[in-house]
């Protein structure tokens, strides 16, 4: 009897220890820094557009409200994708790509992803006033277009706080989901 075994990790049902999915930390902080953004921006946003456009402050207010209800939707719609995509209902690209590696990471990956979230999460930490700060500012500098009002150390240092708060919230994703697929599989 001859069997043939394909390939194509898109036709098979993923294997059980692969769920829960990778990525709803990630995303759950990811949104949660947009929100602080565009709370602490609105302001700013608000006195900006008002003058620019004419328009009622409870208008801007309104059109940023959406934006994060918009996003917050499609931040929700794209996990519950992931998470049913290794259930085996649908299909999602991240989550067959991550079919093919291990389920959970192994000692040495676990131990960097520990030193990363530690590492990137002290510096977001340690760059977070400032990186708002910058980010609120930006909002007026490109209303008034002054390139020369731009000052490169405090837009390298907000680059630098969202790099290392993406990188410190993907290894905190990868240590919690690892964690908790090692405890319902292994």
């Amino acid at each position: 009897m001859t069997t043939y075994v394909g390939s194509d990790v898109r036709g098979e049902a993923p294997r059980r220890s692969h769920v829960p999915a990778y990525g709803p930390i990630d995303a759950a902080l990811g949104f949660a820094l947009f929100y602080v953004i565009v709370d602490r921006a609105t302001p700013a946003v608000v006195a900006v557009f008002t003058d620019l456009l004419d328009v009622a402050p409870s208008a801007v207010g309104v059109a940023l409200a959406e934006i994060l209800w918009f996003v917050g939707t499609l931040t929700l719609v794209d996990q519950l994708r992931r998470q049913l995509a290794a259930l085996g209902v649908g299909t999602h690209d991240e989550v067959a790509r991550e079919a093919r590696s291990r389920a959970v990471p192994s000692e040495t990956r676990t131990l960097a992803y520990l030193t990363v979230l530690l590492v990137c999460g002290l510096l977001a930490a340690w760059t977070f006033q400032s990186a708002l700060d910058t980010a609120v500012s930006l909002v007026y500098l490109v209303r008034a277009l002054d390139v020369g009002a731009f000052v490169t150390g405090e837009i390298l240092e907000l680059v630098v706080f969202v790099v290392s708060y993406g990188l410190a919230s993907h290894a905190l994703d990868r240590l919690v989901i690892g964690g908790v697929r090692a405890a319902l599989w292994e």
